[in-house]
């Protein structure tokens, strides 16, 4: 019974001195990976927004072109005004550096199809909305509307 007890009592002792004790070279290391792990997640954390909103740029630079150019397209409009509807759209969510570069070219195939097609050269955000310029090239296209004999 003594045996048992003087066991039980030298192993609780050194669980407890094991528990506790700590060597003079790893003092502050919970603090210092704190730190590095706090920095790596909001490094992640900013990544994935500039991630996000370059794809958004992106997606708003395409809604605009096919919106212009289908509003160049109407029937009372001109390619220049669908090219202003364009400027305006992107203006509207970007900022005004996005819309600097538009053009647009209107061709037609064999079947004489007519055809607009707005061009955006716009920057690839790299540091919030500041980027590499003309790095993004979209492209909207619609098909003009035929003028019908007795419209």
């Amino acid at each position: 019974m003594r045996k048992s007890r003087i066991a039980s009592e030298l192993i609780a002792a050194e669980l407890s001195s094991a528990e506790y004790s700590v060597e003079e070279s790893e003092r502050g290391d919970a603090s210092t990976e704190f730190v590095m792990v706090g920095a790596l997640l909001v490094l992640l954390t900013m990544a994935i927004l500039q991630v996000s909103f370059a794809l958004y740029a992106r997606t708003m630079l395409v809604d605009a072109a096919a919106a212009g150019a289908r509003y160049g397209t109407m029937r009372d409009r001109t390619p220049q005004e669908g090219m202003e509807r364009t400027r305006q759209m992107i203006e509207g969510v970007l900022p005004s550096s996005y819309a600097e570069n538009i053009s647009y070219r209107q061709s037609s195939d064999s079947t004489g199809v007519r055809t607009l097609e707005v061009t955006v050269k716009s920057p690839l955000p790299v540091l919030g909305p500041w980027g590499f310029p003309d790095s993004i090239e979209v492209k909207g296209h619609a098909i003009y509307a035929e003028q019908r004999s007795g419209d």
